[in-house]
């Protein structure tokens, strides 16, 4: 692995090229105080920007740390070679047209390839990329406009989108950056890569990543077990959670467990946070600078409006924190700083009769920055007219964190409603300044919800494979070879099925077809009275014939499928009719350990029916539990050429697990299948 140390935190810097963009360089190097060297390639000019340029890569007078490489395509090849032959620390491929306009050059994949040849073990940003802003060491390699600032220490910020690097420089939320690189193509450097480089510099707080799509899952396994070491948090923002579903739907599984679900369980299985949108990911980032991972997920608000405290409450009603109760002790505290004409609660609304007594407005504050609460929060929206005349709020915030030590933030309603002067203050005394009361209560629950990466690479998910779905009974056949109990069946031609070693009930069901039921292709509850004529009419020539099962306490749905970018999914939920009705759900990437198992069906609708709900009998919990390992083995065993499994409905009794319904889609090269 090739080292970016060189090219991330540059002594000399070149730049190949004389247009607009490379000249921009020049000029936010001076602009930011580069203090470095300075080179510039051009074959024809004899100055640039006042600086004399040499005719090619070849006449430099050192090899330079990073290189700003902004010229076509098809040069910038040459120039990556003639670079990696000088020793050159790495380089940034401004250029596009090549792999991300496949669709449009079919050129494009042979280039970025020849490109990455070129570049041997020198690293390279992009191609397709901007490059980055060290705002640690002054170092802008960027051709553009952007907001950062110099700053002594920071979060850095990964984007695979130049122009949303650009717009998040300009961010005016006191947030200070340290780094923000755009990672362009990935055609040799990938973005967890990247991450990995910059954790280990001291000044970089935590990391934020803007992901379009994640690459190798051992290389993000590392990353977040490298960052759960070091104590740098990470937050993603992943784009895509709209993207349609798997583009095979023969299961339920494939339409439930899109490829957001496989990104959402690689995430958790990585232990990092998840931002929806910007502002909110702006705002954990900011939290985690300056206050870290909150230890609990429990807030307490204060405000002096009934109105705010309200808003407080129900905005953090969709999450997973919690308004604890009063303890006894801040009780007694409040009630000696409020007197008896305030209803004491948390969330808090201290009234106004304090407002503007800074002392006073400390005492009734403290209590709640209590040592069972993970963050606490102060609403305050400062006026545009005066925003001075409030500094009483900011005053007793700084000294509620004096005081305590606790996670405290001031908490802008709007986000416009905090000055920046007023965020500047509050940030300098440790208390974060956030601005928005949805996304800082998101960014809060982010923030309690970290976790250490769990043990185990996830499953890649291999290449691409053309594949069939068999048969029910070979499916179960198979699965019950892996330990998974399925129903005592005869199958074979409808006319020749002999079921008198069975017990009725019976499930009759054509063999063939994918959505037996849409296709009438399943009879229930059949006598041996009855089976002669379910046989005739079933439709299909081959006929699968079960014992039912009964004494149900809810039928389960479990599905895997493999999802290209992520892996093997895990999809656990209501089964049977429940299956599109409630769209009840749990995601997890493979592998998954038992306990994970445990957690996501607690956390189902139907959890509480398999507890045993309002008395009734619960689920053999062990039998379920049983099942679904002997599933995951069944994948380790077939990775190489499965893409989906489901059993829908796994019926679940006080006494056993059984799969009444499977599907199995994979590849035909399988032996057996």
């Amino acid at each position: 692995m090739s080292n970016l140390e060189r090219l991330l935190h540059p002594a000399s810097l070149a730049v190949v090229g004389g247009g607009a963009w490379a000249r921009a360089v020049i000029a936010q190097c001076r602009s930011f105080g580069f203090s470095g060297r300075l080179h510039v390639v051009h074959p024809k000019a004899d100055e640039i920007d006042g600086i004399l340029p040499v005719r090619t890569v070849a006449d430099l007078p050192e090899a330079p740390d990073a290189v700003f490489v902004g010229v076509n395509r098809h040069t910038a090849i040459e120039v990556i070679g003639a670079l990696a032959a000088m020793g050159a620390g790495g380089a940034i491929v401004f250029a596009s047209g090549f792999s991300e306009a496949v669709a449009e050059d079919a050129s494009g994949g042979d280039l970025q390839a020849a490109l990455v040849e070129a570049a041997g073990e020198m690293p390279i940003l992009g191609p397709n990329c901007y490059g980055f802003i060290n705002a640690l060491d002054r170092v802008p390699v960027w051709p553009d406009q952007h907001g950062c600032e110099p700053v002594e220490r920071g979060v850095a910020i990964l984007t695979q989108s130049s122009n949303i690097a650009i717009n998040l420089t300009m961010q005016q939320r006191g947030l200070p950056i340290a780094f923000m690189v755009t990672c362009g193509n990935m055609a040799q450097t990938s973005q967890a890569r990247l991450a990995m480089a910059l954790l280990e510099d001291p000044r970089i707080t935590a990391l934020g990543l803007h992901v379009e799509g994640f690459g190798d899952p051992a290389e993000w396994h590392a990353l977040a077990r490298k960052a759960w070491e070091l104590g740098k948090p990470i937050v993603v923002l992943k784009v895509g959670r709209s993207a349609a579903a798997q583009a095979a739907t023969v299961s339920h599984t494939a339409s439930l467990a899109g490829s957001d679900a496989g990104a959402q369980g690689l995430l958790d299985h990585l232990g990092l946070g998840r931002a929806f949108d910007v502002p909110t990911f702006l705002e954990t980032l900011k939290l985690l600078h300056f206050a870290g991972p909150l230890e609990a997920p429990t807030l307490s608000s204060i405000s002096c409006s009934g109105g705010e405290a309200s808003l407080a409450a129900d905005t953090a009603e969709a999450t997973r924190l919690r308004f604890p109760p009063l303890t006894e002790a801040q009780h007694a505290a409040l009630a000696e700083a409020l007197g008896p004409m305030v209803a004491l609660a948390n969330p808090l609304d201290y009234h106004t009769y304090i407002w503007r007594d800074t002392a006073a407005m400390t005492a009734a504050w403290q209590p709640m920055a209590a040592a069972h609460i993970g963050l606490t929060i102060s609403v305050v929206d400062y006026p545009t007219t005066d925003a001075g005349d409030w500094a009483c709020a900011t005053e007793a915030a700084l000294a509620v964190r004096a005081a305590t030590g606790r996670p405290f933030a001031v908490v802008a309603t709007m986000p416009e409603l905090m000055p920046p002067d007023v965020a500047a203050t509050l940030a300098a005394g440790g208390v974060v300044p956030l601005q928005g009361l949805s996304e800082a209560i998101a960014a809060a629950d982010i923030a309690a919800h970290l976790r250490a990466p769990k043990e185990g690479v996830p499953f890649g998910a291999g290449p691409e494979r053309v594949t069939h779905v068999i048969t029910e009974g070979r499916a179960k056949a198979m699965l019950a070879a892996a330990g998974v109990q399925v129903p005592h069946s005869v199958s074979g031609a409808a006319a020749e099925i002999d079921a008198r070693g069975l017990t009725a009930p019976f499930a009759v069901k054509g063999m063939g077809l994918a959505h037996k039921s849409e296709h009438g292709a399943v009879r229930l509850n059949v006598g041996h009275d009855g089976l002669a004529e379910a046989l005739t009419g079933i439709g299909t020539h081959e006929v699968l014939v079960e014992e039912m099962v009964t004494g149900a306490v809810a039928e389960v749905l479990v599905g895997v499928l493999r999802d290209p970018a992520h892996g093997f999914v895990l999809t656990l939920g209501a089964g049977g009719v429940l299956t599109e009705l409630w769209q009840d759900t749990q995601s997890l990437l493979l592998p998954a350990s038992r306990a994970d198992m445990e957690h996501a069906l607690q956390s189902l609708r139907i959890g509480p029916l398999l507890a045993g709900y309002r008395g009734k009998p619960g689920a053999d919990m062990e039998a379920l539990l049983d099942t679904l390992e002997a599933l995951t083995s069944f994948i380790t065993e077939h990775a190489g050429t499965l893409d989906e499994v489901e059993i829908n409905p796994l019926i679940v009794t006080p006494t056993t697990a059984i799969a009444a319904d499977a599907l199995i889609r994979m590849a035909p090269s399988e032996k057996g299948s």
